[in-house]
């Protein structure tokens, strides 16, 4: 595809393909072997030493997912990619190969549970101290950022927040501290939002949500953009994987110290049902976008229900930056709420078309109740910082027609 710039619809079908490599196919073959069978001595040194390029042992490289790597940098706008076994693995990776014990990590205080407890209980063990803030509070970034400091990481939607951090301006604040900024994309996906326009250096996904978007494929991606400076003053680690991979320095350093090292490898076949997701991801996202809008301006007008929480609604504190960074619509979740826990667990037994459980970004529309849920372990002043509320529902938007989802919580809300 190089010959020419095509459009991004184009470009999600026909990137990371390559026919000519494969026997004519225009799927990636799934690749799956523990280890690759290399001829002689001399030429298994050689891979070892990175003289020459190829493939090893499956924690290490595997072809198929090479080809969902190079698909999603694409897609991205990115200088290269490295797919990992979950979205959590992936988060672990990126800021592991940047922080070490003693130094400090800023995030928006918007997360994902797991991701919370990643930074507030793992990191902390291994002495990687993450201050968090309110993920809209560009001011607050600044006045944490400390001498420690090695990298700011928010993610582009909060999730179940809905809050939408300002990206440009939270890239400036890193650039000027020389830190990078890292995204988690993975609710608005390269097909909403490009974080990579807006300054941020590094960029990660759970591919386990949109782009895979059938609720069949775990994994994870971490993407680098290819402009953060390494190295400079507070990353003289990085001299090396400069000098052996140049604008690939950051992958070099996550791949060669963490990735390999842990064991996060993506499985081959998880890669390959990944790749068929993302064939589809312009129409899904189109369609989960529409679908969406109408959902929620439903939902806002019901008489059972107290509030509802979506970034396109002028009530979002985050309305006036959704509107300035997404140009096609924001994301396909939403929260609302309801009197209190007991109306939830209610709602949720009277669905009968939507699925209740815990994922989001699939093609079906799925709701849960976080705080009884995912948040349980959750002591209740975490939870109210967070957002997450005994009232609140989560409802991840699919493709059905929207007229019958709208149907099912319209029955399921009036048997209340």
């Amino acid at each position: 595809m190089a010959d020419r710039k095509y459009r991004f619809d184009t470009i999600i079908v026909h990137s990371g393909i390559q026919p000519e490599n494969w026997l004519g196919s225009t799927l990636p073959p799934i690749f799956q072997t523990a280890s690759h069978r290399v001829a002689t001595a001399e030429g298994l040194s050689d891979l070892f030493a990175g003289k020459e390029k190829g493939f090893i042992y499956q924690r290490l490289h595997n072809p198929t997912n090479q080809a969902l790597e190079n698909r999603i940098a694409q897609l991205e706008g990115g200088v290269g990619a490295i797919v990992t076994s979950s979205g959590m693995a992936a988060i672990h990776n990126s800021l592991t190969a940047i922080a070490k014990n003693g130094d400090e990590v800023i995030s928006g205080n918007s997360l994902f549970m797991s991701t919370y407890l990643l930074f507030a209980n793992v990191f902390r063990r291994f002495g990687i101290d993450v201050k968090f803030v309110e993920s809209t509070d560009i001011d607050e970034f600044e006045r944490s950022i400390t001498p420690r400091t090695k990298a700011i990481f928010v993610e582009s939607v909060g999730n179940p927040k809905m809050d939408v951090p300002d990206i440009e301006r939270l890239a400036a604040i890193a650039h000027k501290n020389d830190v990078p900024l890292v995204v988690d994309n993975t609710m608005p996906t390269p097909y909403l939002l490009n974080p990579f326009n807006l300054g941020a250096d590094i960029v990660v996904h759970s591919t386990t949500k949109y782009l895979s978007g059938h609720g069949d494929a775990l994994g994870g991606v971490i993407v680098d953009s290819g402009n953060f400076p390494w190295p400079n003053e507070k990353f003289p680690d990085f001299e090396v994987s400069k000098e052996r991979a140049d604008k690939k320095a950051y992958l070099d350093k996550v791949w060669r110290e963490i990735h390999i090292n842990v064991g996060a490898t993506q499985s081959p076949f998880h890669s390959y049902l990944t790749m068929l997701g993302i064939d589809t991801l312009a129409v899904r996202m189109e369609r989960h976008v529409v679908n969406t809008d109408k959902i929620v301006r439903f939902m806002t007008e019901h008489r059972k229900v107290k509030w509802v929480n979506h970034p396109s609604l002028k009530s979002s504190p985050s309305y006036g930056v959704a509107k300035k960074q997404f140009s096609k619509g924001c994301c396909a979740l939403f929260t609302f709420g309801l009197a209190d826990q007991r109306e939830c667990f209610d709602f949720i037994r009277n669905l009968k078309l939507v699925y209740h459980l815990a994922n989001l970004g699939d093609c079906k529309t799925l709701a849960i109740h976080p705080y009884s849920s995912q948040y349980v372990s959750f002591d209740p002043a975490t939870r109210m910082r967070l957002g997450i509320t005994p009232g609140m529902i989560r409802v991840s938007v699919g493709i059905e027609d929207a007229e019958d989802i709208i149907e099912d919580f319209d029955q399921a809300l009036n048997k209340l």
